[in-house]
């Protein structure tokens, strides 16, 4: 699950905004705030509508097959009012409210993989690295038909996520259908999910790779490190590039969406919500100071990134602080509130849409890339065995005292490399290099 935080404001409100796939961004606040009714929901309550419930109500206790209690009845029927409204918003019993609020931690038990809605079925959004989910090889965009052989059609995203939670070390099958082909069946076990959410490395001298997973209540702090890092191995230089890798990450706590995108911006507006109440109007802006130190940036993105991931590649690219790359992300521009009742539950409520410095409502849409990449592999020819001027008898040596370099010369190959196998990631490496060279770095 996906939760997205807000800075606090100087005051008891204790908002938090969600822009996970599944719960976009979450609040908390004073009951007597968030219960403040408009004009219109001060209108009479329809009565014919009323009299229909009550005599469904009557119907069901009396007629259905089994006894079924009023409280039963009626926490169902607050279920179905908010599944109705939209994807995200659900009513959380007190379990699903407490993992709703654990997940920002970073720990949770269960598979490691977000997911969303799609006619009825339940659609990976993106699989969390490292967890029995990547492992297994669930890929974005995979549709979810079958959990322990029970299909998922007309299944709420919350009993489907109830259901793929459980205790560490326990079996779980998944039949997926991937891009309209044939379904097939996954095993994974359940592991406690412990997600790393910033991880970075040199990849040549002079470029920086930083991932970011998830965005969660510390990401923001651990990007500034990250930034520091990366120039401490970079002999203490200044780097030439560097690649924000946002690839199949689902979002997280707005907070840290903004503190990313604040160290790379220096001014101006970084996003903004929308909505009918007043909590929900935010803006967010960058202050002067720049952890990146300006370095040339390329931004990776796919289907998979969604929400807070889009909030950062939004936010750079309307900045033109750098190229986005990749594919066009998920399109999850609407925030989420949470809303706490009595009894430890709350409802996870729409209430505004984001948008980027520029206007652009990303709902439905997403980021479009600047420079459309596609997943791919490249498979490398056979040379052709030929002379060259080195393997000739009596060639003249190098007029710089240089060593030759006949065709059977092998170069010493490095230990394995991101980008020799990512071919998206090889094309945001060969960008860098090609602006700093007309840059005259």
């Amino acid at each position: 699950m996906l939760h997205l935080r807000r800075f606090a404001r100087p005051s008891t409100l204790a908002l938090a905004v969600l822009l996970g796939m599944q719960g976009g961004a979450w609040a908390q606040q004073p009951m007597e705030e968030a219960a403040a009714p408009s004009a219109s929901a001060k209108a009479p309550l329809p009565l014919e509508e009323l009299r229909t419930f009550a005599e469904v109500l009557d119907r069901i206790k009396a007629a259905y097959v089994e006894p079924v209690d009023d409280k039963t009845l009626l926490e169902n029927a607050i279920k179905g009012m908010l599944s109705n409204l939209d994807p995200h918003s659900a009513y959380l019993e007190p379990e699903a409210f407490a993992e709703l609020q654990e997940s920002t931690s970073g720990e949770f038990g269960g598979l490691g993989i977000e997911v969303g809605m799609e006619d009825g079925f339940i659609k990976v959004v993106s699989p969390i690295d490292d967890t029995p989910a990547s492992k297994a090889g669930i890929e974005a965009g995979d549709l979810i038909v079958k959990i322990d052989g029970q299909p998922t059609k007309g299944l709420s995203m919350m009993d489907a996520i109830g259901k793929m939670r459980g205790k560490p070390g326990s079996s779980i099958s998944l039949t997926l259908v991937r891009e309209g082909g044939q379904p097939f069946d996954v095993k994974l076990t359940r592991a406690v999910i412990k997600v790393r959410s910033v991880r970075s490395q040199i990849l040549e001298p002079g470029y920086g790779y930083l991932r970011v997973t998830q965005f969660q209540v510390n990401s923001g702090e651990e990007v500034g490190k990250a930034l520091a890092k990366l120039k401490k191995d970079n002999d203490g230089k200044k780097l030439n590039g560097l690649v924000l890798d946002l690839r199949n990450n689902p979002g997280g706590v707005l907070q840290a969406a903004v503190e990313i995108s604040d160290h790379f911006l220096t001014k101006g507006l970084i996003v903004y919500t929308e909505g009918r109440i007043a909590n929900s109007e935010l803006r967010f802006n960058a202050d002067p100071a720049d952890a990146s130190e300006g370095v040339p940036l390329v931004v990776l993105i796919n289907g998979g990134s969604a929400s807070a991931s889009e909030i950062v590649a939004g936010a750079l690219q309307d900045h033109k602080r750098g190229v986005v790359m990749g594919t066009d992300s998920f399109g999850k521009g609407s925030v989420q509130t949470v809303l706490p009742l009595n009894n430890d539950r709350a409802l996870k409520l729409t209430t505004a849409l984001y948008y980027t410095p520029k206007g652009r409502s990303i709902q439905a849409q997403g980021i479009e890339p600047d420079i459309k990449v596609e997943r791919a592999k490249l498979t490398r020819e056979q040379a052709a065995d030929g002379l060259r001027e080195a393997d000739l008898a009596g060639h003249l040596g190098n007029g710089n005292g240089g060593p030759d370099r006949p065709t059977a010369t092998q170069i010493a190959s490095d230990s394995p490399r991101p980008q020799d196998d990512d071919y998206q990631l090889g094309q945001a490496l060969n960008l860098l290099k090609g602006l700093n060279l007309t840059r005259g770095q």
